[in-house]
């Protein structure tokens, strides 16, 4: 059963403007552990491919927050939810500490799927509830 379904745009230059301004503080404030080490990977070869990859992210925490109703409230935060890939290259979300806590409680399942074009990021994201799980918070 679907429980809820977000999307997001990002302005790629916008986040440009906002590297250029603010620099790694940033980039911290928004990726996780995981996600700060891919970015500097693609952003030492490539900063243009580092700033997409950081905008797709950005979009799909952004995503997910509508998808599951909170918002950038908690448990919900920018360094608690990760966009990272599956072996195969599909993006997953990956949950930690009181967000994992909460979204598991809810028998919750998430869905995204990232794209970037020239001058934009976007970003789907569908929250599943397994209709077995009839716990409420």
């Amino acid at each position: 059963m679907i429980y809820g379904i977000g999307t997001d745009v990002c302005d790629i230059r916008r986040i440009e403007t906002t590297v250029q301004r603010q620099g790694e503080r940033f980039v911290r404030k928004v990726l996780g552990e995981a996600e700060w080490l891919v970015w500097q990977q693609r952003s030492v070869r490539w900063p243009q491919r580092g700033l997409r990859y950081l905008a797709t992210r950005f979009s799909a925490k952004e995503a997910f927050s509508k998808a599951i109703g909170l918002g950038m409230r908690m448990p919900m935060s920018w360094r608690r939810c990760e966009i990272l890939n599956e072996p195969s290259g599909r993006p997953m979300i990956v949950l930690h500490g009181e967000l994992k806590t909460w979204f598991e409680a809810q028998g919750l399942r998430a869905h995204v799927t990232v794209t970037d074009e020239t001058d934009y990021a976007a970003s789907f994201v569908v929250v599943e509830r397994d209709p077995t799980n009839l716990t409420i918070s």
